[in-house]
C-alpha cells in the first residue's frame, strides 16, 4: 500500500509534457489582415453593422483607443487597432489612401452589398457578373478601406476567362 502511494506522489510531483501548442492560433489563417483605423470602437461597430462581422476581443489603450481588436468575419479572423502615429501606425485617412483591397465572399453578395452601403460604405465599382465568373462590386469604408465583395457563380477556364475579358468594351476615360 505505501508503495502505491509514493508511485501516486511521483506521478503528481513529476513535471507535467506540455501542451503542444498549434504554430497558428484558433480561429486564424495563414495570413490574416490587420487594419490600421482612426476611431477604433467606431469601425469595430461599422464592421458589424455593414459585413455581419462578431467582436471576439478587443483590448483598451490610452485615452479610449483599441489597442488591439479581433473581428469574425464568415469564417475569417481581421485584427484591428487605432492608429498610433508616435509608434509608426497610421490609417489610410491619415496617408492619405490605401493599396490594399479585402475581398469578402457571401452567398448573397446583392443582399451584403446592399447591407455594406446602408451602413455607410461608398460604392467604388458597382455590382456586376464579371467575366471570371463571381457577381462581383467594390466599397470603400468610412475608415479608408477598399473592400471587395463577391459571390462565386460559375467556375470559368482559363481559356475561356480570355476570351471573355477581350470581348469586354475598352475602358473609357
Amino acid at each position: 500500500m505505501a508503495k502505491k502511494k509514493a508511485k501516486s506522489k511521483a506521478r503528481k510531483a513529476a513535471p507535467r509534457k506540455a501542451k503542444k501548442v498549434s504554430p497558428i492560433p484558433a480561429r486564424h489563417h495563414s495570413v490574416t489582415p490587420s487594419l490600421t483605423v482612426r476611431g477604433g470602437s467606431d469601425a469595430i461597430a461599422f464592421y458589424v453593422k455593414a459585413f455581419g462581422a462578431k467582436e471576439l476581443a478587443r483590448m483598451p489603450g490610452p485615452d479610449g483607443k483599441v489597442m488591439h481588436a479581433e473581428l469574425r468575419i464568415g469564417d475569417s479572423m481581421i485584427m484591428l487597432a487605432d492608429e498610433f502615429p508616435e509608434m509608426g501606425t497610421r490609417s489610410p485617412q491619415t496617408v492619405g489612401g490605401t493599396s490594399t483591397t479585402l475581398m469578402i465572399y457571401v452567398k448573397d453578395v446583392d443582399a451584403a452589398f446592399r447591407r455594406a452601403v446602408e451602413a455607410g460604405a461608398k460604392v467604388t465599382m458597382p455590382l456586376a457578373d464579371q467575366f471570371w465568373g463571381d457577381r462581383y462590386g467594390q466599397l470603400s469604408d468610412p475608415f479608408g478601406h477598399n473592400w471587395a465583395m463577391g459571390t462565386h457563380k460559375e467556375d470559368v477556364s482559363p481559356k475561356e476567362m480570355v476570351r471573355r475579358m477581350a470581348a469586354l468594351p475598352p475602358p473609357q476615360g
